[in-house]
């Protein structure tokens, strides 16, 4: 199929509320087969939340959170993530979803590639980063790449985008479609810009354009009210600012191929990519040298095509 309509998911999670959370991500399925999307993608670990409690500074906080955390994550084999499978089968929509993954006492930043029938893989972040550690355990899996009706389509999560040996071992799939998720924004006080929206937006444009593949990028919703934690020491202090929710989708040059929905807006941003455009020949991957350097995004001009938003009731 060489023309494929994709949906990034652009919403606030069901904060640690594990069956609140599947409820909304059956909505949002349904809600892109509406849309005529066949390909949905979902922030990382929106099932149930990425946990911003760990960029708090009371260990109170983190040991309440944590057995909270736990208690709401998925299991590969359980009932919830079936449900999400049932309905991607019945809606035909294929489903790459970030989520919270408990396995005995280990949790995992996973994520599912789910089929129009229902099948399901599962992979796991290798290497969380430090702060993603204290909370997730790694893996020594792989990356999640699988061949589809609509094309060849991979997925990491977060920061791994900005892991140069990952990004080629990537590449190197020749993907077709590329589900960059992210957690969200919002970022601990004091910590510089570039570790916000722009260096992560600039990550997915990268990708996009040495991989030469298309990028759905979607993230959190992460309003400051619902996470934010003054410190006692200093009451001026706020612990949490920016409140997330800028999801992309990138073609293959870096280009956008839908004008953002606004920050902090919750909905669907939609696009129809032409995969004939998707994937120059092999012998054009960069250099594994080359892969190696630093990560700079050139800048130009952004082209932005209007997309059809759907928004969900009570959602």
């Amino acid at each position: 199929m060489s023309r494929v309509r994709v949906a990034a998911v652009q919403a606030e999670p069901k904060w640690l509320n594990l069956s609140a959370g599947v409820e909304q991500t059956i909505e949002y399925i349904e809600a892109s087969e509406r849309g005529g999307a066949q390909v949905i993608a979902f922030p990382e670990t929106f099932l149930p939340g990425f946990p911003w409690w760990m960029w708090l500074n009371s260990v109170d906080w983190g040991e309440e959170f944590l057995a909270r955390y736990s208690a709401n994550a998925l299991t590969a084999d359980g009932p919830e993530l079936r449900a999400i499978a049932y309905a991607a089968r019945r809606t035909g929509v294929h489903v790459c979803l970030g989520f919270a993954e408990r396995a005995g006492s280990e949790i995992f930043m996973s994520q599912a590639l789910i089929d129009a029938d229902g099948i399901i893989a599962v992979a796991r972040k290798a290497e969380p980063t430090g702060l993603e550690r204290t909370v997730f355990h790694g893996s020594s899996g792989g990356p999640l790449i699988r061949d589809t009706v609509h094309g060849r389509i991979g997925v990491l999560g977060g920061a791994d985008h900005l892991r140069a040996d990952l990004r080629g071992q990537m590449h190197e799939q020749r993907e077709q479609i590329h589900v960059a998720a992210w957690s969200g924004f919002t970022v601990y006080y004091g910590e510089d810009k570039e570790w916000g929206p722009d260096l992560n937006t600039a990550a997915s444009v990268r990708y996009a354009m040495d991989g030469a593949t298309h990028v759905i990028a979607p993230v959190a919703v992460v309003p400051v009210a619902g996470w934010e934690v003054v410190d006692a020491r200093m009451p001026e202090r706020r612990l949490l600012r920016g409140g997330g929710g800028v999801s992309r989708i990138f073609g293959p040059g870096g280009l956008e191929l839908a004008a953002p929905l606004a920050e902090g807006e919750e909905g669907l941003l939609y696009a129809d990519l032409d995969l004939g455009r998707a994937v120059r020949p092999a012998a054009a991957v960069a250099p594994r040298g080359e892969r190696l350097q630093p990560l700079r995004v050139p800048s130009g001009r952004v082209v932005r095509r209007e997309p059809v938003r759907v928004g969900l009731t009570g959602a």
